[in-house]
């Protein structure tokens, strides 16, 4: 009798795996866990139409209907207290034991804490679950200031939809602008810049001293320069950890989350990671990388099932992300670090253009603010490791999709040569 394959974490990458292996011919148990009482959803629309609207309803990733069509174990409410590695199995938390063959940690990652005084104050939330999401929806229905640390995705999503709702909003960034570890300045100030316009107040190059409340709720936040920022609520967006406790614990190699190859196995062989607790060797950049994205997880589910399922395929999937903030859609393609130099294509006042980043003369990714079109492209372009000239990005988008074909033709030539 088959033990399967058990995955602990029912996130994008957790079902997606489930999901895989069935696609893929897998006919073992499959036992997906996952922490939460709900149906696997979307996490996503949480920063956007579902904390502005009270009637909306988290989106399924898939109907409950799939679980049971595809014989695939779903357990709610199920949390593992310890791997046994060696025992192949599973401890899990108020007693029992799970047996794997395979073990998938699709374990995700969680808000950074905020070590500030007050912090424990009602009214001080993250957004990270359906239940963080309910509790912002709630609690912004009935508080007019909203102060916001951080300004990376998830803050300035939230900024913009809880702003559009006539809630009085400030971000607060500790660096000297937003989203400093996701796109290049010309960006980000554009992102401001739109906000700003909106009503939405920021403040960058300002950190935090301590939270004041009253009754055990949160009314401010004071700055290091002694600033008093009312707020009902201060929703903390800092950034994300790696849930890496259960495999540290069980000896798997950890560097910036659990350490995995070119197949998805950690440092043990029946034990795989995928999405944003897995750290590797990106094909790409040649660097050690750890991506929080629904696509990068959703890749990795599929190549952790194809290992599983005698596949020696390697991980070569092109990276990209998206936003959407306000009236800006972001998207972004590639992994631009390391760049010298860029290309405009599009017009920054129309709120449409696209910022293509290279080293040398090598792309390394686009950046776009409302064109899809070139996201698109770029996706193709990176894949099929085609690096267009800065007069051919300039020509526009026909000439690129020409410049590409081209270079697809002649690619057996280039293969036999």
């Amino acid at each position: 009798m088959k033990n399967g394959v058990v995955i602990v974490g029912a996130g994008h990458a957790g079902v997606q795996a489930a999901a895989s292996l069935r696609e893929d011919g897998y006919d073992g148990p499959v036992i997906l866990v996952g922490d939460e009482n709900e149906l696997p959803y979307h996490k996503p629309p949480l920063s956007k139409t579902f904390i502005k609207d009270a009637e909306a309803k988290p989106q399924p990733l898939r109907g409950e209907a799939f679980y049971t069509g595809s014989v695939i174990d779903y357990r709610p409410g199920v949390r593992i207290e310890r791997i046994d590695a060696g025992g192949h199995s599973l401890e899990i938390s108020g007693g029992g034991v799970l047996a794997f063959d395979h073990l998938i940690l699709a374990t995700g990652s969680r808000p950074r804490l905020l070590p500030l005084p007050g912090s424990d104050l009602s009214g001080v939330l993250s957004l990270r679950s359906l239940a963080d999401a309910r509790l912002i929806r709630d609690l912004s229905a009935r508080s007019e200031d909203v102060v916001i640390l951080g300004g990376g995705f998830i803050g300035l999503e939230i900024a913009a939809t809880l702003r559009a709702t006539g809630r009085t909003v400030t971000v607060v960034e500790a660096v000297d602008r937003l989203l400093g570890r996701a796109v290049a300045p010309v960006v980000a100030s554009h992102v401001r810049q739109r906000l700003e316009a909106t009503g939405v107040r920021i403040l960058t190059g300002t950190s935090i001293a301590r939270l004041e409340g009253e009754n055990g709720h949160v009314v401010a936040a004071i700055t290091s320069s002694g600033e008093k920022l009312p707020a009902r609520m201060v929703i903390v967006g800092i950034g994300a950890v790696p849930n890496v406790e259960l495999a540290q614990d069980a000896g798997l190699a950890i560097a910036n989350g659990i350490r995995v190859d070119h197949q998805m196995r950690s440092s043990v062989q029946d034990i795989l990671a995928i999405g944003d607790a897995a750290s590797y060797r990106h094909w790409f950049t040649g660097g050690d990388v750890r991506l929080e994205s629904v696509q990068n997880a959703t890749d990795q589910a599929r190549l952790a099932a194809r290992t599983i399922t005698g596949h020696a395929d390697a991980y070569s999937a092109v990276p990209w992300f998206w936003s959407d903030i306000g009236d800006m859609k972001l998207q972004m393609v590639g992994l631009t670090a390391g760049g010298d130099s860029h290309v405009v294509l599009g017009d920054l006042p129309d709120n449409k253009f696209s910022i293509y980043h290279y080293a040398g003369d090598r792309l390394l990714g686009i950046e776009s603010v409302n064109r899809p079109g070139d996201h698109m492209l770029g996706r193709k372009m990176l894949g099929a490791g085609f690096s267009p000239t800065p007069e051919m990005v300039a020509a526009g988008p026909d000439g690129l999709k020409a410049a590409l074909a081209a270079f697809q033709q002649d690619e057996p030539a280039r293969a036999a040569g």
